[in-house]
């Protein structure tokens, strides 16, 4: 079996509905009918639960599916659910579903093509959540990069080249935008190295007035300037046997540049108003939000400590360019803050999730923590909603499934994910379709339905008359009244 298809565990008493949506569904798709509610071997198995709930009759049958609802959600890595329901109208129904943990809710008769996307973007954040799983029980197995979580390949390659620098003692330099987890990086290579036992010391380069920075990381001896009344000892000092972290290293005055060159060279260095030589043993790891290189051209930075810095480079890649990671990492400052502020707030809500997901994310990982330590702190039910977050993050998303604005919601959505796919693709539409689970004639009528232009995918996307009527065609054999 491929490992791209969507598994689904479809629970419905009904097995001709059941016999009836398996095929329209598409290829994309595995599914398996049970004709009980209750079934448990599905958990470890689907990446999706559709549960049929069209002919709910009594307050014993709905009681007995939200059970199950919850039972499914308490289990560690619980699929996404998403329930069928016979009137489009019945909004306590819906309301109690999501707060059980429902992933979504949509009526009878069925939208073929809203349900198929509605399972890939579930099939997706089940993908995240697993990754996340994944993580925590490695890190758990190992004990390695203990809070640093990422399983897309250009932070793997970057972890990876970590444990290894971890038990060398050399210099590193960590680069990368505000917000990306320096400092964390830094403070995992220490853990990680068998200076681990010794000192962790932190100096942020730009946050000290110029005057105070030598004082800060060479010390002072007594009477070294007024007011100097007793000896003071220097980052640099302390951090004996241990590792001094220099933060934005790129900040650090000129002059200062050729002292701090001269402690790598040669291991020693003088209080400020000593001439007595001390050694240090310090480890030395710097970071940088600038780049360097160009600082070196420009001569605002200089080339000999540069290279004294750089023995061993590590980039942390910004979240943008983290496939999937700001999902996995909103999961885990959820469950982080939740258990801080004792607050039941277990899950991200669909629209929410969709919004974290599109989000650019200019201040990175710092950003997306503060955004859900926020919202654990605003949320008043189980789920952060789309309200709890920031007005800027949540403007493209204001259309929310508590007022069932159903077909706007689903066109934008339609059209990210054909747009990204498109993209993903080169522009390729036979390689888009595969990718969906689609038939190519009915992708070529969401690209026209979706109003997607040439530029916007960087390819022609033509609309011969006879693919639009065989996706009209496609459309109406595949609708399920």
């Amino acid at each position: 079996m491929s490992e791209s298809l969507v598994r689904v565990w479809f629970c419905t008493a009904d097995v001709g509905f059941g016999q009836i949506v398996t095929p329209a569904l598409g290829p994309a798709f595995q599914i398996r009918v049970a004709d009980d509610t209750n079934f448990q071997e599905g958990i470890d198995w689907c990446d999706s639960i559709l549960l049929d709930l069209r002919h709910v009759g009594g307050s014993a049958e709905a009681e007995k599916a939200l059970s199950s609802v919850e039972q499914w959600r308490t289990s560690e890595c619980p699929p996404p659910v998403i329930a069928i329901i016979g009137d489009d109208d019945d909004l306590a129904l819906t309301r109690t579903l999501i707060a059980a943990g429902a992933y979504d809710v949509v009526a009878s008769p069925l939208n073929v093509a809203e349900l198929r996307f509605l399972l890939l973007r579930a099939d997706r954040l089940r993908r995240a959540e697993k990754e996340l799983f994944r993580a925590r029980a490695q890190q758990a197995a190992t004990g390695c990069l203990d809070n640093l979580i990422g399983f897309s390949s250009n932070m793997q390659g970057t972890f990876a080249l970590a444990q290894k620098v971890a038990s060398c003692d050399v210099s590193v330099l960590i680069t990368g935008e505000t917000g990306t987890g320096k400092t964390m990086l830094a403070r995992t290579i220490h853990r990680l190295s068998p200076r681990s036992s010794g000192p962790f010391v932190s100096f942020s380069c730009p946050n000290v007035q110029e005057t105070l920075v030598e004082d800060e990381l060479f010390g002072h001896d007594k009477g070294a300037f007024t007011g100097a009344f007793n000896m003071r000892r220097g980052r640099i000092e302390t951090a004996a046997g241990g590792t001094l972290f220099l933060d934005e290293i790129g900040d650090l005055p000129l002059p200062l540049q050729s002292k701090l060159l001269r402690v790598l060279q040669e291991r020693t260095f003088e209080r400020l108003g000593s001439n007595t030589p001390l050694n240090t043993n310090a480890r030395f790891i710097a970071a940088t939000n600038r780049k360097l290189e160009e600082m070196v051209k420009q001569g605002s930075f200089r080339e000999d400590l540069f290279y004294r810095l750089n023995v061993i480079q590590l980039h942390l890649p910004p979240l943008r360019e983290r496939s999937g990671a700001a999902l996995v990492l909103a999961q885990t400052f959820l469950q982080r803050f939740s258990q801080r502020f004792e607050k039941n707030v277990r899950r991200l809500s669909r629209t929410a999730s969709m919004a974290i997901e599109e989000y650019a994310w200019p201040g990175n990982v710092r950003e997306l923590e503060n955004v859900i330590q926020r919202a654990v702190v605003l949320a008043d039910g189980s789920a952060i909603e789309i309200r709890h977050l920031p007005s800027h993050i949540r403007s493209n998303f204001e259309t929310v499934p508590e007022a069932r604005v159903y077909e706007k919601e689903l066109r934008e959505f339609k059209r990210r994910l054909v747009l990204r796919t498109l993209r993903e693709c080169g522009g390729n539409k036979a390689q888009t379709a595969r990718v969906l689970g689609l038939a190519r004639g009915y992708l070529h009528r969401l690209v026209h339905e979706l109003d997607i232009q040439s530029t916007e995918t960087g390819q022609v996307l033509p609309f011969p008359p006879a693919a639009v009527e065989s996706m009209e065609r496609e459309l109406v054999s595949k609708k399920i009244m």
